[in-house]
């Protein structure tokens, strides 16, 4: 069965073109929305996955009414696959899983988009390497000085003081304590 899907970003658009589309596609049931396709929580949208049957297609007048970047896109074409149904957009034919040319663009699209998130990783730790070797931090700051930790550390390894006093002298969570007595002992 072919289910349509239709969102405009605002109140004030109307979904009456996308909605003539899909009914003439042949689409039986309609699920819509006006909600920003930024937002990955999507009422229609999840009510309409969670209706998809094996065999069944989504359609949409334009991909964009069903993502905004190429990784929700993939995400979402998955989800659709992993249930053994199909996706097609009017206005792209190349974007048809129900047929092997369109599968096959769509997991070029997959790679290509796995390869860039590979390159921004590759980019990003080679900016953070360069910016450790100049000396630049990155984290939180240390919420326990140098002096505190020089007073307070051998308190706490001797049992004199506990982590939950030492941490409200400092002013500082538990954790950090338990994090800083832990890195200490891992020295």
């Amino acid at each position: 069965m072919n289910l349509g899907y239709a969102r405009v970003s605002t109140d004030d658009q109307d979904l009456r073109l996308q909605r003539a589309a899909l009914v003439a596609a042949g689409c039986r049931r309609l699920f819509e929305e006006k909600i920003s396709g930024a937002k990955r929580v999507r009422p229609e949208l999840d009510r309409l996955l969670g209706q998809l049957r094996e065999g069944d297609v989504v359609v949409v007048t334009r991909l964009d009414r069903l993502a905004r970047s190429t990784r929700d896109l993939l995400e979402i074409a998955d989800a659709i696959g992993d249930l053994g149904a199909g996706l097609k957009s009017l206005a792209e034919p190349w974007a048809d899983t129900t047929s092997p040319a369109g599968k096959m663009v769509l997991t070029v699209f997959a790679g290509i988009a796995e390869f860039e998130r590979a390159l921004i990783l590759q980019r990003t730790g080679a900016g953070r390497a360069a910016a450790k070797s100049r000396g630049v931090r990155f984290g939180r700051p240390e919420r326990i000085s140098r002096e505190q930790w020089a007073h307070y550390g051998p308190l706490l390894r001797s049992g004199e003081m506990r982590p939950a006093a030492v941490a409200k002298l400092i002013g500082c969570g538990r954790a950090t304590v338990y994090r800083r007595l832990e890195r200490d002992t891992e020295r």
